[in-house]
This record gives C-alpha cells, sequence and structure tokens, in this order.
C-alpha cells in the first residue's frame, strides 16, 4: 500500500489509514519471513535425508548404484525379466509392486500418449521401497516401445520419453545400419569429436530437468549417466532394436558390428513370421529358422 504524496491535493492518510498502512507491510513483511524460513527448515531435512549440506557432498557420483535393472542383471549374467503394458496407471502400480526388472510401456500399437507415460512412471514408483532400500534405483525401471518404425529415422518421440525420465527405448522394425545408428544417435547427447566413444554422434536436445529430477539426480548427474549401456560402462540408457523382418536379419551382423551402443536385439516374431509369409505360425520350418538365426 503506497501513502499519497501530499502535492496530489489528496491530503495525508488519516490516522485510521495509516495504522492500516504499517500494518499491512509488517503483515507482508512476517508473511514473507515465515516463507523464507519454512524454505530454508525443509532444505535442511532434504540436506540431511540425502547426505548433502549447501558447501558438501556426501556421495560421489561414481558411487551411485545401478539404477536401471535390466542392465543390472545383464551384468550380472542373468536373465533381465521385463513385461509389457500399455500405459495405464492401474498397471503401472501393480507393475511396481511386483518382481520385475523393467516395464516397456508399449506405444507402438497403442495410443502414444506423453502425459500418460508421465503418470504411469509415478505410479510406478514406490515410496516405501525407496526408503527401505536406502537406494535411487527403482524396484522396476520404466522403457517405451514408440510408434514409429526404425526406417522412418524418428528421434523426437525418443526425446520425449527419454526427456520423462524413462531408462530405455524399444525401436521397432530396425533393419538397416542407418536405421541402428539413428537409433543409438537419438539416445545420446552430443559431445566433443575428442570424447571418448564419441560414435555414434549424440543427437538428443538438451532438456534433462524433468528426467533429473525422476532419477533423483542434479541435471550434472544426469548428464553423466544418461548414455547407453553397453558403450558406457556407467550409462543407464539401453537401447534395444527389434529385428522384425528378413533383410534386418541379413544385416543383423553387420549391425552389430558397425553400430556400437545396441543394448539388445529384440525378436518381433510376429512381424517375421508377416514378411516370411507364414502368418504367426511360429512352429513353421521356416519362421524356426528366422529365429534360430538370429539366437546365432
Amino acid at each position: 500500500m503506497r501513502i499519497p504524496n501530499p502535492a496530489s491535493g489528496r491530503g495525508p492518510p488519516c490516522p485510521a489509514r495509516r495504522a492500516a498502512c504499517v500494518a499491512s507491510r509488517w503483515c507482508a513483511a512476517w508473511r514473507y519471513w515465515r516463507i523464507r524460513r519454512a524454505a530454508s527448515e525443509k532444505s535442511a531435512r532434504l540436506g540431511v535425508l540425502s547426505g548433502r549440506s549447501d558447501a558438501v557432498r556426501l556421495y560421489a557420483v561414481a558411487a551411485l548404484p545401478r539404477l536401471n535393472g535390466a542392465i543390472r542383471a545383464l551384468e550380472q549374467g542373468d536373465p533381465a525379466f521385463v513385461t509389457f503394458s500399455p500405459a495405464e496407471v492401474g498397471n503401472a502400480q501393480a507393475i511396481g509392486d511386483a518382481a520385475y526388472d523393467a516395464v516397456v510401456f508399449e506405444m507402438e500399437h497403442n495410443p502414444y500418449d506423453i502425459r500418460a507415460l508421465r503418470d504411469c512412471l509415478q505410479y510406478l514408483l514406490n515410496r516405501r521401497q525407496i526408503v527401505d532400500s536406502g537406494s535411487l534405483a527403482p524396484a522396476v525401471a520404466p522403457f517405451v516401445r514408440i510408434p514409429p518404425n526404425g526406417g522412418e529415422l524418428n528421434q523426437w518421440v525418443a526425446k520425449q520419453v527419454l526427456d520423462s525420465g524413462v531408462y530405455g527405448v524399444v525401436w521397432p522394425h530396425v533393419s538397416t545400419v542407418e536405421d541402428a545408428r539413428n537409433a543409438v544417435a537419438a539416445c545420446r547427447y552430443p559431445r566433443p569429436r575428442t570424447a571418448a566413444n564419441f560414435e555414434p554422434a549424440g543427437q538428443r536436445g538438451d532438456a534433462p530437468a524433468a528426467a533429473a529430477r525422476y532419477w533423483g539426480l542434479s541435471q550434472q548427474d544426469y548428464y553423466a549417466h544418461a548414455d547407453v549401456w553397453p558403450l558406457a560402462s556407467d550409462g543407464e540408457l539401453l537401447v534395444v532394436i527389434m529385428c522384425e523382418e528378413a533383410r534386418a536379419i541379413g544385416n543383423l551382423r553387420q549391425i552389430l558390428r558397425e553400430v556400437p551402443g545396441i543394448g539388445v536385439v529384440l525378436i518381433g516374431e510376429g512381424d517375421l513370421s508377416q514378411d516370411l509369409g507364414y502368418p504367426r505360425q511360429y512352429e513353421h520350418p521356416t519362421v524356426s529358422a528366422a529365429i534360430n538365426e538370429i539366437l546365432s
């Protein structure tokens, strides 16, 4: 509230008005002080819980546990137990309490809905489990199978799901070296040409705020770990390519030889059987032989 200027012709405020003005300013200052104090106390409490103070970080980034459960299993030589699910919050909550290493939210044949995905990521978390484990690692790591085929060389869909906080992207119909290189590049941030493991050169746009917050890391720590495994040994992102066509089988060895950064090859037996002329006849000798060739 502003006290009128006597030169304005309005005259001095009456005593009651002046008292109201002073009281209003005092209340505003009091509210501001309380807000600042509450924020300071909250920061102090968070500092105690996270092992951080204003000046000292009590843990090193290199000491972070493996966050991606699927990568953790593969590193240990174990099978990774992963399920597919529509992006529905009820499913996400149930899967979050199950003994899976990861879940793939299916958006290739289901609607692509980034808001539904973000809701599912929250329902997947169990804060009691986080407290009990004493770890930032989610019990079940979220992945997404995106809609575009590898041959479309799409990047923006991968960018959006990664920026939401997922730990892996499943790319359908990756059939050529170019398809595979695009898949890996879309999941990596750019870096100097002199950096180790520069290729495939990253093309992911810079907007880490939501993903870093979901992972529980600072943005700088997120940058350090948001790279593709096994190309980056401490990377937490898994690039999964689907082999679903006869030409993909013919190119698979070249893809794996020339494109580092692919974590998993997933067989799409439905589309593969279609391409071979025996739709969903998975036991047909031609289909079975093609699957065995991929596995070899």
